[in-house]
């Protein structure tokens, strides 16, 4: 089977990249390797619990959260290529004075974290964006998802799983652990347009907007409703895990805009979560949408941004787009 540093080889070739952003790749999968051990031995070592501290988002941080991101942070500052990072942990950007390098790095270190004492899916997410030339600061971060270089997830499940893009397909990797590589095992990723599969918070119905009320009332009715077909439903609440059900089997993501939500944009973030996904699932052929319009267009105000996320099937996500369509996207 093909290993990761010679499938990014080949890509480099194939596309032209630039040595450095593949390198950049493969620094982080170091990052993902050493989350992957800290994880498989959190129980062993007492690391399960919670840490005595919140996080900038006001979210009770588990003591794996804390060491996820210590390990995406001491990579990134290792590696020539990586000028400054913005974590969904930290306040603030941290940058690497003095160093001159291409590329700055975004990430959410362990997704879905609250799952970690029920041995359930977890995950990483990162996004590389070009740096600026000349001075960096928490603005240079500010890009939209459509200028993102390379993104990916790392899945901690049955297996540990590398999913990435560099802007041609997404690729999964599943690691070895006797050797310690991944290997090539998902080539060329793509989501079916239709789709019979949703995935949402069910226990958030009563918040939710009409048009996402139509469309999951419409998916509940089944064949003796307007879709005439039956659909199931799915959650996990990774959102890795969920994109990676979308990649592997089809279907589609609902984290939308709810009444208690609407002051602050959504509940994912759009520089951590919803960019890099949102990236992922266009390049396997789904679409990615905040009800009002591409997520991948959407302008970042703040590090720590959010957004409502649709992600996946087409044929779905298109539908939700309409039922939208007649609605204030303030509201």
């Amino acid at each position: 089977m093909l290993n990761l540093s010679d499938f990014l080889a080949g890509q480099a070739t194939q596309y032209q990249l630039a040595p450095s952003l593949t390198e950049a790749v493969a620094t982080l999968a170091l990052a993902c390797k050493a989350v992957a051990h800290e994880i498989g031995h959190g129980a062993l070592r007492g690391n399960m619990g919670e840490a005595d501290q919140q996080n900038v988002q006001g979210e009770q941080q588990k003591t794996l959260d804390l060491i996820s991101n210590d390990i995406f942070v001491k990579m990134a500052a290792q590696s020539p290529h990586i000028a400054a990072l913005a974590s969904e942990e930290l306040e603030h950007a941290q940058i690497f004075s003095g160093k001159q390098a291409p590329y700055l790095l975004v990430f959410d270190p362990l997704d879905g974290s609250s799952n970690i004492n029920l041995n359930l899916s977890v995950g990483s997410i990162f996004s590389i964006l070009e740096a600026p030339a000349g001075h960096i600061d928490e603005a240079a971060f500010l890009q939209p998802g459509n200028r993102q270089l390379a993104a990916g997830y790392a899945l901690y499940g049955t297996s540990t799983m590398l999913v990435l893009t560099l802007g041609h397909g997404v690729y999964g990797f599943t690691l070895d652990p006797e050797q310690g590589e991944f290997y090539l095992t998902h080539p060329a990723l793509t989501i079916p347009a239709s789709t019979q599969e949703f995935a949402v918070n069910m226990s958030n119905q009563r918040f939710w907007q009409p048009p996402v009320q139509r469309y999951i009332e419409e998916c509940i009715a089944g064949k003796s409703g307007p879709r005439g077909k039956d659909f199931n439903m799915r959650w996990v609440a990774t959102m890795v895990a969920e994109v990676h059900r979308l990649l592997v089997r089809g279907g589609v993501f609902l984290y939308p805009l709810d009444s208690r939500s609407v002051g602050r944009g959504g509940r994912l973030r759009l520089l951590y979560e919803a960019n890099p996904m949102g990236w992922l699932v266009e390049q396997a052929g789904g679409l990615a949408s905040t009800g009002h319009r591409n997520i991948l267009e959407v302008e970042p105000g703040s590090l720590h941004q959010r957004v409502a996320v649709i992600l996946g099937a087409k044929e779905e996500v298109e539908r939700l787009q309409e039922y939208h369509s007649f609605t204030d996207p303030t509201a």
